[in-house]
């Protein structure tokens, strides 16, 4: 089973909490995503998600502020087993509203090129391969508008 670790990195602004989101600037098919990865041999899963989040968008400057949960769900093409944790990360203010990165690191994704942003919570669509699941275990307004029962 394939390790891996997600994070919800989150900045807050006069106008209300935004999560950070990139899209694949070369791949737009993969969807808008969440720094998420591989966990490597012995590292720590809190070491992880930092890695990930500075390798796939840039950002060091960030806090852990908890584990939000994990979830077991095979790969979307590859069917292949894998648990994810995710992470409630938090952002300063000061970072910027958007901007582009190439990813750094060893991995399948080095050298791949993102569009990174804040978007307002919650969410109006899902993120893909449903990355926002566990959105509303920070906070239950946080859940994606389209996850809300009807009334």
């Amino acid at each position: 089973m394939r390790i891996r670790v997600a994070g919800y990195v989150i900045r807050t602004t006069a106008s209300g909490a935004q999560l950070l989101v990139f899209d694949q600037i070369d791949h737009p098919d993969a969807g808008t995503q969440v720094p998420a990865g591989g966990v490597e041999p012995d590292e720590e899963l809190y070491d992880a998600v930092l890695r990930e989040v500075a390798e796939e968008t840039g950002l060091v400057d960030i806090t852990v502020i908890r584990e939000i949960g994990t979830e077991d769900k095979p790969h979307p093409e590859t069917a292949q087993p894998r648990r994810t944790t995710y992470f409630h990360l938090q952002a300063p203010t000061h970072t910027p509203d958007a901007w582009h990165h190439t990813a750094t690191g060893s991995g399948v994704d080095s050298e791949l090129r993102v569009a990174c942003r804040f978007v307002p919570l919650p969410l109006l669509s899902h993120l893909a391969d449903d990355q926002d699941a566990l959105l509303g275990s920070i906070d239950h307004q946080w859940m994606t508008r389209s996850t809300l029962p009807s009334v």
